[in-house]
């Protein structure tokens, strides 16, 4: 399984963070060939959360302020209440999610995670799943919320919860194998065009 090898993902948290829902789909695209990178306001570590429990620190491998989206294939945005709720108002993370969507490079979403694609603007006309209490806030943003295990609309793939995680991961994998190129090659085309 190497159908996103070469492709570098994104994976955008704070403290705060479903571990699961970081760890599993990392999992997954690893497992495809993708390389994750950790990305967080701050260095250091980042605590990962098995619900309202603290569980694992993960090494913060790149910060908002190194990231360039230009030098990412796509983005992954765990949930996990505390940490969508902070990383939603960073700017950077915002930019970031907006340079990543307005290049047409896939996201996948799961559970609380949608929040950063309000407050990034990015989620009117979308057709997008969530934790059912961010239905409200999606709905009066101009998307088209609905209850169900995953969705994807074009390029972007989002789920619930935890439970989801299985068609979540095959659903991710399978919308970031379609995309074209990887953003090294595209560099180096940029590059030589120079």
């Amino acid at each position: 399984m190497n159908e996103l090898r070469g492709k570098r993902v994104a994976i955008i948290v704070t403290d705060g963070f479903e571990q699961i829902e970081m760890t599993s789909p990392r999992e997954a695209l690893e497992k495809a060939g993708a390389k994750c990178v950790l990305v967080a306001p701050r260095d250091g570590e980042v605590q990962g959360f098995k619900h309202h429990d603290k569980a694992d620190t993960f090494k913060v491998e790149m910060t908002l302020a190194q990231a360039n989206a230009k030098d990412f294939d796509a983005l992954m945005l765990p949930g996990g209440v505390i940490n969508a709720d902070a990383i939603r108002i960073d700017k950077k993370a915002q930019q970031f999610a907006q340079e990543i969507d307005r290049s047409g490079k896939p996201i996948a979403v799961i559970c609380h995670g949608p929040w950063l694609l309000v407050s990034a603007g990015l989620v009117n006309e979308r057709h997008i799943t969530s934790w059912p209490t961010l239905r409200d806030d999606l709905e009066c943003a101009g998307a088209r919320w609905e209850d169900k295990e995953c969705i994807r609309d074009r390029n972007w793939v989002s789920s619930r919860k935890p439970d989801d995680l299985p068609a979540f991961n095959r659903e991710m994998v399978s919308c970031f194998a379609e995309a074209k190129g990887t953003a090294s090659e595209k560099n180096v085309a940029t590059e030589v065009r120079v």
